[in-house]
């Protein structure tokens, strides 16, 4: 495989990758019409792929159903779950890094810790599995989206993510575990290594010389901050799919 493969585009050493929620999307919500025809122009002048923490099905919801077809690289779960040309590549299993007994552990924690936890709403779906990692959220997956935003300035205030962070870090010292806050609700578990910067060996066995990547929680502790901040690839921080928009079309002109 190489970027020869790609030698229908303006620039086939170019590949632009995405983060999903704040990037692409409204956080958890459906991609507009707008950055959809903006991706389809993008295509024509380099390769395409999204880098989501959440696995493939949540960017089904928020991509459409067509997302093999309309990107060349698709990542899901930081790309332990990756898509080339709409062919599955080989995945990675978090449970089989970890084991059971570990897991056991981690989980049980958590769910003490969030037992625990003084905030105004708890719903469901604190833990939520996942092949790569798992996605914990002290309010609960299952919240609707006002008790979602009003957890996100709660949280803001109070550090509830980061101090949750700071106690697994303490207790499971002895495990190489990363840990990541992004979205709005939540916090990903991951071995060291497994960011989003996973994806890029992927992307590198097709021979692009430049790497640009777009994403929001582009901050140390973000879940786009170490692909962002990573020496071969071209970082743009951006505050909504608005702003993605814009500076793409500074980038590419025409698009």
């Amino acid at each position: 495989m190489s970027s020869a493969d790609f030698s229908d585009r303006e620039h086939p050493d170019t590949v632009v990758l995405f983060d999903v929620d704040g990037t692409l999307t409204p956080a958890r919500a459906f991609v507009s019409d707008e950055m959809l025809r903006t991706l389809r122009n993008l295509r024509k002048k380099a390769a395409i792929g999204f880098v989501g923490g959440s696995d493939i099905s949540k960017q089904y919801e928020q991509l459409g159903e067509t997302i093999l077809e309309d990107f060349d690289y698709c990542f899901a779960e930081n790309g332990l779950t990756a898509y080339r040309k709409g062919k599955e590549l080989a995945s990675q299993s978090f449970i089989q890094w970890i084991g059971e007994e570990e897991y056991t552990k981690l989980v049980n924690f958590c769910l003490r810790y969030i037992a625990d936890m003084e905030i105004p709403q708890k719903r469901g779906t604190f833990i939520e599995f996942r092949r790569g990692m798992i996605n914990v959220s002290p309010i609960g997956r299952n919240c609707t989206r006002e008790e979602r935003n009003n957890f996100e300035k709660f949280d803001l205030e109070h550090k509830l993510r980061e101090k949750f962070v700071e106690a697994l870090k303490k207790e499971f010292s002895h495990l190489a575990l990363t840990f990541s806050i992004g979205g709005q609700i939540s916090f990903d578990v991951f071995p060291t290594g497994w960011d989003k910067t996973y994806c890029l060996q992927h992307v590198k066995k097709d021979g692009f010389t430049k790497i640009h990547f777009f994403g929001d929680k582009t901050f140390k502790g973000g879940n786009d901050y170490e692909i962002y901040e990573h020496p071969e690839v071209t970082g743009h921080s951006v505050k909504s799919p608005e702003d993605t928009i814009r500076i793409l079309k500074e980038l590419f002109p025409g698009i």
